[in-house]
């Protein structure tokens, strides 16, 4: 018998996910797109009924947060369509949220297919389809092909594991992270920032301790408020993760009884 998901459950789970689309968005890199890895993976999870495909895509200290939320979603999406389409973009969110914060990144939500992506992320997923470089001729400066090279080597000394195999998984999410960033340019704008920072560094010798003093609270203040910035971001998705959470519990519930 084909099950239709009540009104009054379907309300809350709407606003469950209201709750997560008054996150204000912007652009990032790729794994938080419908069209990036992160999804792609996900949906294969899902269609094979397997978390092994996206617990490479967290730390170890949040695999079973991922975990928790798969078999929640697993069992949500057999209550029907509506609940099944809601269960998989609370899963996509869920995931690809905590993927940014292990990088360290804030979360902005996920964006649709067809998202524009950086000519360097497209040619980097193209080199490791394809096994070879080529797509960067003409894209990327020689003095960084090298580097270029170098964590591309690492890209195809890890890419062929064990689905099962997370720790496996995982080294090949870092060498993939590490080789398209620096195709887009991080590394290169890393050091930048290093040699602006050392600059300053010379720079500021001949001033006084107290001086040097005040500087460094400024810098520890601006450090703080990033902090916070980044915190509030988990408030949101705390307060849309409970509501489905006790919106499921509680459907459960009644039909046992």
């Amino acid at each position: 018998m084909k099950f239709t998901m009540p009104k009054k459950i379907m309300g809350i789970l709407i606003m469950a996910l209201a709750i997560v689309a008054v996150i204000p968005t912007m652009a990032s890199a790729h794994c938080d797109t419908m069209d990036g890895p992160v999804i792609l993976d996900t949906k294969r999870a899902i269609e094979e009924n397997n978390s092994s495909y996206i617990l490479k895509w967290v730390l170890p200290e949040d695999e079973q947060e991922i975990k928790d939320a798969f078999e929640l979603n697993m069992k949500v999406r057999v209550l029907g369509p509506d609940a099944q389409k809601l269960a998989d973009d609370y899963l996509y969110n869920r995931l690809v949220r905590v993927h940014r914060a292990g990088e360290g990144a804030p979360f902005t939500g996920v964006k649709p297919e067809g998202t524009p992506m950086e000519e360097a992320i497209i040619a980097a997923d193209k080199s490791i389809e394809a096994g070879n470089l080529s797509a960067f001729e003409g894209l990327i400066d020689e003095e960084r092909m090298h580097g270029l090279e170098e964590r591309f080597e690492k890209i195809l000394a890890t890419k062929d594991f064990d689905v099962n195999d997370v720790e496996a998984g995982r080294e090949y999410v870092e060498a993939y992270v590490q080789f398209t960033h620096y195709a887009e340019g991080d590394q290169h704008e890393e050091g930048n920032a290093n040699e602006h920072a050392e600059a300053v560094d010379h720079a500021s010798e001949g001033q006084s301790d107290e001086q040097a003093s005040a500087e460094e609270s400024e810098v520890t203040h601006e450090k703080e408020s990033v902090e916070v910035e980044k915190s509030s971001i988990w408030i949101p998705w705390s307060l849309a993760g409970l509501f489905l959470l006790t919106t499921v519990v509680a459907h459960f519930r009644r039909h046992k009884h």
